[in-house]
């Protein structure tokens, strides 16, 4: 038997409304170069046989940055195939890609909105899930305490915190799980919970405050500041 191999998949069809920057924000400057940008430089640099960007079809910045960047190379793949949703974008790339993996493949699936990525964070998630029967993903564990609001705004309960991680990503499963995981499940904001309506209990990796997603205005000067540092 082939050892299994490890792929990328970035979802990066959305336009990152809640920003307001003009342009999809993973197309926005950071620390010199597009959001985008960092993530598929730590991809291209990792234990990863190839990594695909799902783009939507009428994506007009992407070529300029691949030209923009000759080091990812027959590293990097585009696919022109985002759905409406993160859930659509990611099962529209893994179909577009069934005849080059086997099910047994890993694909780690990693936000284009969290620049903050390191290869070091990739090599971890490798290494502790690499045997592990379902996969798993980056998290971090709670720190702060946490609250339940009412309706009216007010505190209705305090949290037990204990347990509570927040999760990142990448998110790592094999090929064909992950395929069947997000043909039968909806409404989903991570490939983790596809995976747990099937009865399957993800593992939960440490992450790093750094690997945090971009997603209102205020994010984007702790970014840079993880970025330059």
């Amino acid at each position: 038997m082939n050892p299994p191999r490890y792929f990328g998949l970035i979802p990066a069809a959305g336009i990152g409304a809640r920003l307001g920057v003009g342009i999809p924000k993973q197309y926005m400057p950071l620390a010199g170069k597009p959001m985008l940008a960092h993530v598929l430089d730590t991809f291209a640099a990792a234990v990863i046989a190839h990594t695909f960007v799902v783009v939507s079809a009428e994506d007009g910045y992407i070529h300029d940055l691949v030209a923009a960047a000759p080091h990812w190379s027959g590293r990097i793949t585009i696919l022109f195939r985002g759905g409406e949703n993160r859930h659509a974008s990611v099962l529209n790339g893994l179909q577009a890609i069934r005849a080059q993996l086997g099910d047994d493949d890993w694909m780690l699936v990693h936000d284009a909105a969290r620049p903050g990525l390191t290869g070091v964070l990739i090599e971890n998630l490798i290494r502790v899930l690499q045997n592990d029967d379902v996969g798993g993903l980056l998290a971090l564990p709670m720190v702060d305490t946490l609250k339940r609001s009412d309706q009216n705004g007010r505190v209705a309960q305090t949290v037990e915190r204990s347990a509570l991680w927040a999760a990142q990503t990448p998110q790592m499963f094999r090929y064909g799980l992950l395929v069947q995981a997000l043909t039968q499940a909806t409404a989903l904001t991570d490939e983790a919970g596809a995976i747990e309506m099937l009865g399957l209990q993800p593992r939960l990796i440490e992450g790093s405050p750094r690997n945090f997603k971009v997603t209102l205005p205020h994010d984007v000067a702790l970014a840079e500041m993880f970025l330059r540092s």
